[in-house]
């Protein structure tokens, strides 16, 4: 009889500590969506490396992220879908075509797009089971984000994309 209760407290334990964001995780409500992650861990790698991706934007006249087509303007409903698009984005498109010439940028590089494929799969997983599906503004959104994009060359849109993290960051912690 002890050993089921106390089987019964260890096991509570662990379910209540599983459902605990870790140290510096904050919980992100994207629609129906509620992921655990630390966008302080990002912030950090980024800017530590912010003045030199954005030295490198020929461009600085353009933005992929930002106004006249905003992020700051999505619904609720449509935000677990377009941060799922955006996720895909940067792990698809971006993270793969920023490569530098400095180690250091490149790790950091690196560790963001990890962060970033992981909150990936998350919000997969969570898009599956709630069955988030886009509307017209976040689908718009999106087709003019990826215009911006693909007016670029690769490199160029991939450097100007990873310099305007710090937009993709702040809209997500104003969820």
């Amino acid at each position: 009889m002890k050993g089921c209760l106390l089987f019964l407290c260890l096991f509570s334990m662990s379910c209540w500590v599983d459902l605990t964001p870790t140290a510096g995780n904050k919980i992100f409500h994207f629609g129906a969506c509620r992921v655990s992650m630390s966008t302080t861990e990002i912030r950090a790698g980024f800017t530590a490396i912010k003045a030199n991706i954005q030295a490198r934007d020929p461009i600085r006249t353009l933005s992929i992220l930002s106004y006249p087509h905003s992020l700051h303007k999505v619904k609720s409903p449509d935000r677990c879908c377009i941060t799922h698009h955006l996720f895909d984005f940067y792990v698809d498109k971006v993270f793969k075509h920023c490569k530098t010439e400095d180690s250091f940028v490149n790790r950091k590089i690196s560790s963001i797009a990890n962060s970033f494929l992981s909150m990936k799969r998350k919000l997969g997983q969570c898009q599956e089971q709630n069955q988030c599906l886009c509307g017209q503004e976040s689908t718009e959104k999106l087709k003019q984000i990826l215009a911006n994009y693909e007016g670029l060359n690769v490199t160029s849109a991939a450097m100007k994309s990873l310099g305007e993290l710090d937009i993709l960051l702040d809209w997500m912690e104003k969820s």
